[in-house]
Order: C-alpha cells, then sequence, then structure tokens
C-alpha cells in the first residue's frame, strides 16, 4: 500500500484488498494446507524461488500474507515474516545470523523468559548471549566480540517499560557491522517505529497489543531491508551459496528482501513454526484499531501510575511518562504519544504484601500476558521472570517487591478504585 497514506488508514488497509473471486472485503481466512499448481513448470519455479506463489502453508498462506503486509507497512520495514509465537519469532530472527560459537549481546532489561531462551535454549544450538545493561553504552561497545552477530532489546522494556536510547545502541550496532534487533511488542508502531531509529530487525509477540484481546497466539519479525549482509564474511546464511537452492545467494539475489525470503524459505521451511491463518485474521482485526486502542492505554496508564505515585502502601512507581522517572525526557523524544501501559511498582511490604495485592484485585485479571484490552496484574519475581537469579531480578526490575500491570481499556476511576481496595487488603 502507498506511503502516502497515514497510519490509521495503513492499520486498516494494508495489505488487504477485495478478494479477486468472491468480492469479499475483510481478508478471508484461507484455511488450506497446499494449493494447486498450474503445471509441472509453475511448480518447479516456485520450488525453485524464481517465481511467488503458494505451495504449502507451512511456508506461507495468503492471509497471513496480508497480515505480514500490514506489519511491514506500520513498522516501514520492507518485508515480515509471522510465526507461532513471540518467543518462535525471536529464534526465527536469530537463526539466519548465528551459528555454533557465535553470540548475541542482549539487554538486561528484557522478559525474564527471553533472558531464559537467550541464556539457557540458545546454549543447545551453541550459540551464547551475554546480558549487559543497555543505558551502560559502553558496556554494551565492550561485550561486542569478533563473534558477536547481533545486539537485542525492548523498545519499552518488559516489565518497568523503560526505554532505551536506541539511536545511539543503533550507532554502536552498525559500528561493529551488526543488526539492532529491537522488540517492539509493548510500544507497537503505533508509538515507535524502531526502523526510523536505525534498527535492522523488530521482532513482535502480536499474542499481545497486536491482536490485542487476548485470544490468539502469534510472532512476526521485520526486516528494514537497510542492512548490507554481503559487507563481511560473518552472515554467510545470507551472503554465500545455500545449498538447499544449488547455490542461490539470497542477498545477491534478493537485495533488501533477502532476509525476508529466507525466513520464508528456509526458516518457516526447517524450523516448522508458522503461524496459523485464523491467528493471522484475528490479529488483522485486531490492528484495525490498534492506535484507538494505543491512546486509551496510555491515557489510562498515565492517570493509574499517577495515582500509584501518590499512595502511601507504595514506594515506587516505574513509569516512564511520569516527570519523575529518569527515562521521561528520553519519552519525550523517541515515542512521544505516550509511555504505553506496561509498567511496575513497588510494594511497601515486599513479596507477601505482593501475593496479598494480586490474589485480592478483583476487576484486574492475574494472568501471564500483556497488551490486552483488560487490565492485567502478575508479581514477576514468582511467575514471568522466576527463571532469572535473584542479580538478574534486580537487573531487570523485577525485584521481590515489585508488581507489574499492564493498564487496559476499562474506566480508569475503576482501575484505580480496584487497586485502592486490593491495596487496602493486602496492607491490613
Amino acid at each position: 500500500m502507498s506511503n502516502e497514506y497515514h497510519f490509521d488508514t495503513q492499520q486498516i488497509h494494508a495489505g488487504a484488498v477485495p478478494d479477486p473471486t468472491t468480492g469479499a472485503r475483510q481478508v478471508p481466512i484461507y484455511q488450506t494446507t497446499a494449493y494447486v499448481f498450474r503445471d509441472a513448470d509453475h511448480a518447479a519455479r516456485l520450488f525453485a524461488l524464481k517465481e511467488l506463489g503458494y505451495i504449502y502453508s507451512r511456508l506461507n498462506n495468503p492471509t497471513i500474507t496480508a497480515l505480514q503486509d500490514r506489519i511491514t507497512a506500520l513498522e516501514g520495514g520492507a518485508g515480515t515474516v509471522c510465526c507461532a509465537s513471540g518467543h518462535g519469532a525471536q529464534f526465527m530472527a536469530m537463526f539466519p545470523l548465528m551459528s555454533p560459537g557465535k553470540n548475541i549481546v542482549a539487554s538486561t532489561r528484557i522478559y525474564g523468559g527471553s533472558m531464559q531462551q537467550f541464556t539457557n535454549s540458545f546454549r543447545k544450538f551453541g550459540w551464547g548471549a551475554k546480558a549487559v545493561d543497555f543505558t551502560n553504552l559502553d558496556a554494551i561497545k565492550a561485550a561486542i566480540d569478533e563473534n558477536t552477530r547481533a545486539l537485542f532489546c525492548e523498545t519499552l522494556a518488559n516489565p518497568a517499560g523503560d526505554i532505551l536510547e536506541l539511536p545511539e545502541i543503533a550507532k554502536i550496532a552498525d559500528a561493529a557491522g551488526i543488526p539492532l534487533v529491537v522488540d517492539n511488542t509493548s510500544a507497537t508502531p503505533w508509538l515507535c517505529r524502531p526502523i526510523e531509529y536505525g534498527a535492522t530487525l523488530v521482532v513482535h509477540s502480536m499474542t499481545k497489543y497486536l491482536t490485542g484481546n487476548g485470544t490468539v497466539m502469534g510472532g512476526s519479525i521485520t526486516d528494514s531491508g537497510k542492512f548490507n549482509w554481503s559487507a563481511s564474511d560473518k552472515f554467510p546464511s545470507l551472503s554465500e551459496p545455500e545449498p538447499a537452492y544449488h547455490g542461490l545467494k539470497f542477498y545477491e539475489a534478493f537485495g533488501p528482501l533477502a532476509y525476508t525470503f529466507y525466513g520464508i524459505a528456509v526458516g518457516l521451511r526447517d524450523l516448522g513454526i508458522p503461524l496459523n491463518p485464523q491467528a493471522a485474521h484475528y490479529t488483522l482485526m485486531g490492528i484495525e484499531t490498534l492506535s484507538l486502542r494505543m491512546a486509551k492505554h496510555v491515557e489510562n496508564a498515565t492517570k493509574v501510575a499517577t495515582w500509584l505515585e501518590k499512595n502511601p502502601h507504595i514506594s515506587k512507581v516505574n513509569y516512564a511518562g511520569l516527570p519523575s522517572s529518569p527515562f521521561y525526557e528520553r519519552i519525550q523524544r523517541l515515542t512521544p504519544r505516550g509511555a504505553g501501559a506496561l509498567f511496575t511498582f513497588h510494594v511497601k511490604g515486599g513479596y507477601d504484601a505482593c501475593v496479598k495485592l494480586v490474589d485480592n484485585v478483583k476487576l484486574f485479571s492475574h494472568v501471564a500476558n500483556l497488551g490486552d484490552t483488560r487490565s492485567l496484574i502478575i508479581h514477576p519475581a514468582s511467575t514471568t521472570h522466576s527463571q532469572l537469579s535473584p542479580e538478574q531480578l534486580v537487573a531487570a526490575g523485577a525485584g521481590p517487591d515489585v508488581v507489574r500491570v499492564s493498564i487496559g481499556i476499562e474506566d480508569p476511576a475503576d482501575i484505580i478504585a480496584d487497586l485502592d481496595q486490593a491495596l487496602t487488603a493486602a496492607s491490613a
């Protein structure tokens, strides 16, 4: 879709055209595993990547293609690959970049499950991960070595919603000749488009704000199309001959779309973690109201965080949208529409008080999710970040006295009233 259209128009129309056969205006759910070839030559050309088209839904599917095109438009990228989950997207993002003995440098301020994936599961493939405080630019530079193949961080970090200096981090990645991979789940492209600040790849857990209603799992990887994968010998999967395609060199053949084509033709083919078309359909419908929902999420979160900061049961609120936050100035520059709706606060009384709080909420849902229309609450130290060591918990902003909330789009007075009664009960 033409870039002349604004965000609110793109979120409805990008990737979607009336169905050529039936005229259906909404993107149909193509619930099929395979597609009929016109003839033997057509099939051969598809399998050799000499012609675009559909072969098998593990690789591509018209419903999923529409979703990929929409996310590409919203993120301002060259191409997108969707898969079965956010964790799947992270693995898919690294798959073309890594090989045994190589490593990534990741921010300590990320979702605990991501840190677990990087530091433990990646090891089974011979991949390494170094955890560094990304607010310290010198520490990032010091951690990069000859085997580093990517930097990884989150736009608005889970759980505390901290925002990093993305333009400066991108400069470090560029100087090292490696891509910057940014998880934009909590911000969404409505608040921030990391590619505009120098990111090479943008990943999403579409399960969260993009879908927005807690119904499906999904992940995506959007490529900026701006990285030269042949500038060095660091990325042979994209620059060197691919044995499975008779020596095809992806970057030479496909240029800005090399990473995206590799993700489909090799990544989805061999890892086998495709998105299902029904999930793609739900996500397409969710994205249609993304800007409306995010505006309300941010408005509500600001009101709730302001109220919490004055509450006698709370010792500290970590919300980058508050003037008291050390990240407030950065929010004004990098995400001027707001600081999102995910943040944490410290409860007086520590671990036990946090547990009592989550046990006493009524409107909030105590779930391991975020980005829903409903307000959600969880105690990260005992759940989402429980795989981390005590030191890692503190570094991630998920200490024992911390509660994470994802503020929904209900009436803010009702959200505050629920927290008020639950905090009173927790401190009794």
